[in-house]
């Protein structure tokens, strides 16, 4: 059906065609809107099937069972109710009783179709408020953990006696050469090593 849908809408291709193919292929193309419209932007398989006469739609309901798709079903007197998954006792012939009992499972469908949506909306929001709250306590973290950082190297002085020595990937150390540490490229190294480790 798409591929008669693009041979027909495309210029070119349909320029080429003659009359009487373009005619062919618009039938079809009609043929299967009328059959198969329903289904043909199904990108998989439905929950469940609704059927209303499960006697005259034998076919439809075999292949529902092969592929174990749920089956509800209006069922007659002429009718077999075992067939179907959930059956619905009604008159399958008289086109109110069909009305009547349709609108209400389409009304079913709508609200539970509304109530689905509104719960994955406050799922969102729950999601949203959580991830915002721990982007706040992480921050906060941080900020605290930067602060004590600080503080510590402010009152140890420029000596760096009792830390141990860290290895950078090339094998010489971090500190500088001197090994005491006393000129300034000390407070370069330490500020190197919150960049690092932060």
């Amino acid at each position: 059906m798409q591929s008669i849908d693009k041979m027909l809408s495309e210029s070119g291709a349909a320029e080429n065609l003659t009359k009487k193919e373009r005619l062919t292929l618009s039938r079809d193309k009609d043929k299967m809107e009328k059959v198969l419209g329903g289904i043909a932007q199904l990108g998989r398989l439905p929950a469940a099937l609704f059927l209303v006469d499960i006697g005259h739609e034998h076919i439809a309901l075999a292949e529902a069972r092969r592929l174990g798709i749920t089956t509800f079903g209006m069922v007659d007197t002429n009718c077999d109710p075992n067939k179907v998954d959930f059956a619905i006792p009604a008159n399958d012939d008289a086109t109110k009783s069909i009305a009547i009992i349709t609108n209400y499972i389409a009304a079913a469908i709508a609200e539970g179709l509304e109530e689905r949506q509104q719960s994955k909306d406050e799922e969102v929001e729950e999601t949203d408020n959580e991830a915002e709250k721990k982007a706040a306590r992480l921050l906060a973290e941080a900020e605290q953990e930067g602060g004590r950082g600080r503080g510590e190297r402010g009152g140890q002085g420029q000596g760096h006696g009792n830390q141990p020595k860290r290895r950078v990937p090339g094998g010489a150390s971090r500190r500088p050469a001197g090994g005491g540490g006393q000129g300034g490229h000390a407070d370069n190294f330490e500020i190197i090593e919150d960049r690092c480790w932060l």
